[in-house]
């Protein structure tokens, strides 16, 4: 898997591309444009951001995240379109602050030796641990999906269910045994 021979598919290129082109990801205090990750083998990504804080800053990340313009641009949506108005619903108050357990990082499917490469390899998937509310309040996926009250419940789900109309990956407690405790998100181009 990290043999340097091998290249990134040309659609990751292709996406950030068109990310960039639509300058839907601007350079802020909370979202810095960072030096091109190159390596190790084909982990990396070209134009990289480190981002604080998404949907114009009103909504934290409780770490920086490294994450390519076509992440950035469908977590704003998701933020914008998804997240709060369910938390408006829910809970009569938004999302302030979403805790990210991870987004760039070269290595494996699951941290599985021998899984090809993971979307986290590219900044292009991210790892949802829980949310804090407005008020202070936080709900924590590995808490919250089964053991939460019925509104916590249903704001998980509400979420994961909207997560399924942006991105391309949505893995959650469920899907198998590594993400009990987390929802990941990702872009990956499925069969290429």
């Amino acid at each position: 898997v990290c043999s340097s021979d091998l290249k990134r598919p040309a659609w990751r290129e292709a996406a950030n591309k068109a990310c960039m082109a639509r300058k839907s990801v601007q350079a802020t205090a909370y979202v810095q444009q960072a030096n091109t990750i190159d390596g190790p083998g084909i982990c990396g990504l070209e134009e990289p951001f480190k981002v604080t804080a998404l949907n114009e800053a009103t909504v934290a990340l409780n770490t920086t995240s490294t994450l390519n313009c076509p992440m950035i641009e469908a977590m704003d949506e998701w933020v914008r379109d998804v997240v709060q108005p369910i938390a408006k619903a829910r809970f009569g108050q938004p999302v302030a602050q979403i805790d990210s357990m991870g987004a760039y990082s070269c290595r494996p499917i699951d941290n599985q030796r021998g899984n090809r490469l993971s979307e986290h390899s590219f900044g292009n998937a991210v790892d949802i641990g829980g949310f804090r509310l407005a008020d202070g309040r936080s709900t924590t996926i590995v808490h919250g999906w089964t053991r939460g009250n019925e509104q916590e419940k249903a704001f998980l789900r509400e979420i994961q269910a909207g997560a399924c109309n942006i991105f391309t990956t949505v893995l959650a407690p469920g899907s198998d045994p590594f993400h009990y405790n987390h929802i990941h998100l990702d872009l990956a181009m499925h069969g290429q």
